[in-house]
């Protein structure tokens, strides 16, 4: 039973959204949620990320929306000290906020950014702690996601681990179902 899933996928800046105020993310959320409350609904129990701008803080807001309903939990667990030192101010604070609201939160090395080795020990340690993972990503153009994917395909060899994907065809379904449906945000 799959009770702890990692999520990850693209950053902001690989999506071109600049602001929490674009058009865009409702349906983003709305397509994350979908895939989580079947994730919660199977026996899900944690969702964890490292805490990067874009789909990962988006589904740690995901996840504490669905702890009105539900029982989950998340957790955030970067990669080293200060990942969020060259934010924008308005990431900083949301960034902040869920490291507040976060039922687990730790950071993997404690110094400040030392190299890229700490981003492949951060996917090999939430790999390692989890029992499948979602990535938002489509393989064809992964971006700095496609290292995280090559981890969890070669962990998958040996491993009983799912890989969960949605893809910009799943988003543009959710889409197209909330107009059908005359939902709006």
């Amino acid at each position: 039973m799959e009770k702890t899933m990692v999520v990850t996928g693209y950053k902001a800046y690989e999506m071109n959204i600049r602001s929490a105020k674009d058009d865009r993310l409702p349906y983003i959320k709305k397509a994350i949620k979908d895939r989580l409350i079947g994730f919660i609904e199977n026996g899900g129990e944690w969702v964890l990320t490292s805490g990067q701008i874009g789909i990962e803080l988006w589904t740690c807001e995901v996840v504490l929306e669905l702890k009105a309903d539900y029982d989950i939990k998340y957790a955030i667990i970067p990669p080293y000290n200060q990942q969020e030192v060259r934010w924008q101010e308005q990431d900083q604070e949301l960034y902040f906020h869920l490291v507040n609201e976060a039922d687990y939160y730790a950071l993997l090395y404690e110094d400040n950014y030392k190299g890229p080795y700490q981003f492949a020990a951060r996917d090999s340690w939430l790999i390692e702690k989890s029992d499948c993972c979602l990535l938002v990503v489509d393989e064809e153009f992964p971006g700095s996601v496609g290292f995280f994917l090559d981890r969890a395909k070669k962990y998958r060899e040996s491993n009983d681990y799912a890989i969960y994907y949605m893809t910009s065809d799943d988003l543009n379904d959710t889409i197209r179902e909330m107009q059908e449906n005359n939902q709006s945000f």
